[in-house]
């Protein structure tokens, strides 16, 4: 009698009966699986963007203007920390360049002191002094990275919300390198919008027009101190149109908006209205009552949307923001300060879509040559070991496929076209540690060993083999999934799980189902 312990006998059914009913959702329609059959729907398996379609988007952040930011704060605390300082630290033509700050001393003997000043403020800032009293204060690489893994992890958070909010199915956004974010997003194929929503910063403020300056002056180049020359951006042309002098101070920060909508004026004219938070509301209506009859600018990425006059003080921390809007340019804008602002700006680096049809074709190609291949290898199992072992083998992979389907699900992992290539591989595996123990059934029977001994030996002297092979396979796969992007990572993924789903299928199920037949049946000769 054939010995198969019964925790492998509960192991195997337990398995075998998940991969069914696990697989399920990816085989019955969509309505029954969100009505009967809800809980299982996180075993439906998510389509890439090569068989899915849609738009494909890869991003660089612009970690480098964060770097500058915080070089232009290091200043404002440094001018403040040697005028404080006790005695006063003289300094002149201090200024950030680049990704450094410079300034010179006026005495020597302050070479010390500023070295403790600027610990004091921060400890990841390089000093460095030389002989003629010019400070050079740089960034130490472990401030940098700070700052550039910040810029990426809150970019792909604000990139999350603007995308959730234009209603995009199960979006793929995932960090890429080190300043580099991956969008995907199945099921749009125009990505026009998505471009031009995430193309923005969006960082908005509320700040007062110079109305005392001349923008004739301004436009020949004479922008009086503290003061920028900007220009009214129309969102129905995309051109800029109306220069305005307006103040660098900022009145209210777009950072204290909570909630923005697309609404309609009296005029029935697009408008985006807005509420700001406590803090916000006190501000803008200290702004607006303080300035009665002058114009204010609301700025958005270095644009004037608008810059009405301010009729009367507003109170309660709500108001409009108009402009040449269509509904739907009122509708972005709202999306993106509901979002909230880009920490740095994004770069555009490689773009692509994949339309539905396409993704459909592959789909059915990819479907096509699965059942082909299934059938093939029925055939010649069923051909080649008899209805037997030949059974037990095709059980064993049709299971293998359905737990590899399961697990993809399960996991939330994304099935791509050369995913599917790797689920091919995977039969081709199966198939090949099942003839590996079936063909060493067949040299121990005509060797003259019994028919249990010939199963046991067969069964044992495969074991070796199959996992030493399936482990340089898994090897392999886990170091592309490492090294590798996009679609060679959708290999790795399914070539792993594939890799450990045949082990299961070849060594235990098969065993399990052939341990079955045997103490059932009790053959006279094992015919293999």
């Amino acid at each position: 009698m054939l010995v198969f312990e019964n925790w492998k006998k509960i192991l195997v059914l337990t398995i075998s009966i998940f991969a069914i009913i696990f697989s399920l959702p990816n085989f019955l329609s969509k309505e029954l699986t969100n009505n009967s059959l809800s809980f299982l729907k996180s075993g439906e398996i998510r389509l890439g963007l090569d068989l899915q379609g849609g738009s494909y988007l890869l991003l660089k952040v612009e970690s480098e203007s964060l770097q500058t930011d915080r070089l232009n704060s290091l200043a404002d605390e440094l001018r403040l920390a040697m005028r404080n300082s006790s005695p006063k630290i003289g300094y002149k033509n201090l200024k950030v360049s680049g990704a450094k700050l410079t300034f010179t001393l006026n005495n020597k003997e302050d070479s010390s002191s500023i070295t403790n000043v600027l610990v004091n403020i921060d400890k990841e800032f390089i000093l460095n002094v030389d002989d003629l009293n010019n400070v050079e204060v740089l960034m130490s690489e472990a401030k940098i990275k700070e700052i550039r893994d910040y810029a990426i992890l809150q970019s792909i958070e604000i990139i999350r919300r603007r995308v959730d909010e234009v209603g995009t199915n199960e979006p793929i956004i995932q960090r890429q390198g080190d300043d580099r974010i991956l969008v995907q997003l199945p099921g749009l194929e125009e990505p026009e919008r998505i471009k031009k929503l995430l193309g923005k910063t969006a960082r908005m403020n509320f700040r007062m027009v110079n109305e005392t300056a001349s923008v004739e002056d301004a436009l020949s180049g004479r922008v009086p101190p503290g003061s920028d020359l900007l220009f009214e951006f129309d969102e129905r042309t995309g051109e800029k149109s109306v220069p305005y002098v307006i103040y660098k101070r900022i009145g209210v920060s777009g950072e204290q908006l909570i909630d923005a909508n697309p609404s309609m004026d009296q005029n029935n004219q697009p408008v985006v209205s807005i509420r700001f938070d406590t803090s916000g509301a006190r501000k803008f209506g200290e702004l607006t009552s303080k300035n009665v009859g002058k114009r204010f600018a609301i700025v958005l990425d270095g644009e004037v949307i608008s810059a009405p006059v301010i009729r009367e003080a507003i109170a309660g921390g709500s108001g409009q923001i108009s402009g040449n809007f269509t509904f739907e340019t009122a509708s972005d804008l709202s999306v993106l300060l509901r979002a909230g602002a880009l920490p740095a700006p994004l770069t555009i680096l490689e773009e692509r879509s994949v339309g539905p049809s396409l993704g459909e074709d592959s789909i059915n190609a990819g479907m096509y040559a699965g059942i082909i291949a299934v059938i093939l290898v029925v055939i010649y199992m069923l051909i080649i070991y008899g209805a037997r072992f030949g059974v037990a083998a095709n059980i064993s992979l049709i299971v293998n496929v359905l737990l590899i389907i399961s697990l993809l699900g399960i996991l939330d992992a994304t099935l791509t076209l050369p995913g599917l290539a790797g689920i091919a591989l995977t039969i081709g595996m199966a198939v090949d540690a099942n003839v590996l123990i079936f063909e060493r059934i067949r040299e121990e029977s005509r060797a003259g060993r019994s028919d249990i001994g010939a199963i046991d030996n067969g069964f044992k002297e495969a074991f070796r083999t199959i996992v030493d092979a399936n482990i340089t396979t898994l090897l392999a796969a886990l170091i592309l999934f490492q090294f590798g992007s996009g679609p060679v990572k959708g290999f790795a993924v399914t070539l792993a799980l594939g890799v450990i789903t045949t082990m299961f299928s070849s060594l235990l199920l098969s065993r399990g189902i052939i341990t079955f037949w045997y103490n059932k049946f009790k053959p006279t000769s094992l015919n293999i």
